[in-house]
């Protein structure tokens, strides 16, 4: 244990590694451990926490040290070129191709290739590269020849490869050649012990750099620095740090001068049911969750409905508030925003109900009295396209009036004109 923590201290220091938060230390370990194997490696973090940094480790602590060390960044090649950028090509191979070329696999022999953002390789891409994993073997762009390589393979990603190969986005076959062994590096927001002793590194070199004044935080500054979320990770404090450094003539930053170059984030993102945090939902999970409320909003709509087309037929029948219940339930599914239950109830469009007679038709209907009848059949898209054109009528066609007066955007207003045809 204690040359491990040897070997780490000295990885840190000869790599430049600020921190001492035990997730850093334990991807440092899983580095060193893995590095005098010829094993594959997946690396996973978040865009600038420094995935490309445990790579060089696992590299310089290799056998293959002296051997050639490619850093790829598979999703800055465009789709069209990217098979010959790892692979090469030959002579003529398509258009532009002038003469042969070697690619990152053939120049990477005896030593490791670094493929960053792995998960954004085409399909084709993705098909060679297991080739290569399993085998060794690659064939040029052209050509017909079975070329070998001898080269470890690191991969990294910033996103769920798992989640991409159940949506048909990668193979899964290829994920598990790779995950061999897998590192987390952790994203600055969990390092919250490590911000401010990397906001002194990057200040001691700027002020170096540019021969300036070494800038230092006062107490309220580094509470801030230390609870910002820090969306681009290291490397936005390395800019912000920069920022402050050249434009700021104090060698003491306060709060306010701080908060002067901290990009304003948006806290009020959707949350899952489940508990999890806004950071580490994706795009299906929003989904799920815009879902989710929507069932609920019907829900909730049908039993104020049917709950009052159980009474009897007479005046007691509309009653406040079941108007203002009804209302709200209606414009939260019109509005994208699940918040529009927030909004005042004299912001509510004036719609009155009536009880539906026997002879009701089949969908909603608004009689000549401007009054919205339902039988027990209704269509919710009916009932939403007959609140457009009321709320539409009763501005004289102005959209914008008519979004306020429904509670939605103008632009959600402009969608639901086109998805109806209301032209």
């Amino acid at each position: 244990m204690a040359t491990l923590e040897n070997e780490v201290k000295a990885v840190k220091q000869r790599f430049e590694i600020i921190g001492n938060a035990s997730n850093l230390i334990h991807a440092i370990e899983t580095a060193i451990k893995v590095s005098p194997t010829d094993i594959n490696v997946l690396i996973n973090g978040a865009s600038g926490v420094g995935k490309e940094s445990i790579s060089k480790i696992i590299h310089n602590l290799s056998t293959r040290k002296h051997g050639p060390f490619i850093a790829v960044n598979c999703g800055a090649i465009p789709e069209g070129t990217i098979d010959s950028e790892l692979f090469g090509h030959e002579k003529g191979a398509f258009t532009g191709a002038v003469d042969k070329r070697k690619g990152y696999f053939e120049a990477a022999n005896g030593g490791t290739i670094f493929l960053d953002e792995v998960g954004e390789l085409p399909a084709s891409s993705q098909a060679r590269l297991l080739r290569v994993l399993e085998n060794g073997e690659f064939i040029k762009v052209g050509s017909s020849q079975v070329q070998k390589t001898d080269v470890r393979i690191i991969a990294a990603t910033n996103r769920d490869l798992l989640e991409r190969a159940r949506e048909s986005k990668f193979r899964e076959d290829l994920y598990y050649r790779l995950a061999t062994v897998t590192i987390a590096v952790p994203k600055l927001s969990e390092r919250k012990g490590d911000i401010y002793l990397l906001f002194r590194k990057f200040a001691t070199d700027f002020a170096e750099q540019y021969k300036t004044s070494l800038v230092q935080l006062d107490e309220e500054a580094q509470q801030v620095l230390a609870n910002y979320p820090w969306p681009g990770n290291i490397r936005q404090l390395k800019n912000v740090t920069e920022q402050i450094c050249v434009l700021e003539q104090t060698p003491l930053i306060t709060k306010e001068i701080l908060l002067r170059h901290l990009p304003k984030v948006n806290k009020n993102l959707p949350v899952l049911f489940s508990g999890r945090g806004s950071e580490d939902m994706s795009e299906r999970d929003i989904y799920y969750k815009v879902l989710y409320d929507l069932k609920k909003d019907v829900n909730d709509l049908k039993q104020v409905v049917f709950g009052m087309l159980s009474t009897n037929n007479d005046s007691s029948f509309k009653q406040p508030g079941h108007d203002v219940a009804i209302k709200q339930a209606e414009l939260r599914i019109l509005n994208d925003s699940p918040n529009i239950e927030e909004q005042p109830v004299s912001s509510l469009p004036d719609v009155h109900y009536q009880s539906p007679s026997e002879d009701a038709q089949e969908h909603i209907t608004i009689d000549s009295d401007d009054h919205v009848q339902y039988d027990e059949n209704f269509s919710l898209e009916q009932q939403e396209i007959n609140m457009i054109k009321k709320a539409l009528l009763r501005h004289n066609g102005r959209r914008k009036k008519a979004a306020e007066d429904l509670g939605i955007s103008e632009r959600t207003l402009y969608r639901k004109i086109k998805q109806y045809e209301l032209d």
